[in-house]
């Protein structure tokens, strides 16, 4: 994918996020970028973890995600983690 398709998709992603994020019962808590590395990291709070992974299976989602490092990791809070415990 050439650099102008890659930012042509960029510039029009975030128009198309938050009609998916509801799609999909998601909420998003921040995006944060490693420009040189084509590297983002998502935040995201989701029902379930299937909800997330079915949002970045979207071919919007796919299309951008092919040119950035991703990865879905599933984490909580340590009140959370604690209550998993007992």
């Amino acid at each position: 994918m050439n650099n102008e398709k890659m930012k042509t998709l960029t510039l029009e992603l975030p128009s198309k996020l938050g009609g998916l994020e509801k799609k999909h019962g998601i909420k998003r808590v921040g995006v944060w970028t490693v420009i040189p590395e084509h590297l983002l990291v998502w935040v995201y709070e989701a029902p379930t973890s299937e909800a997330l992974q079915e949002f970045s299976m979207e071919p919007e989602m796919v299309k951008w995600m092919s040119w950035n490092t991703s990865e879905i990791k599933l984490a909580m809070s340590l009140e959370e983690s604690m209550k998993l415990l007992k």
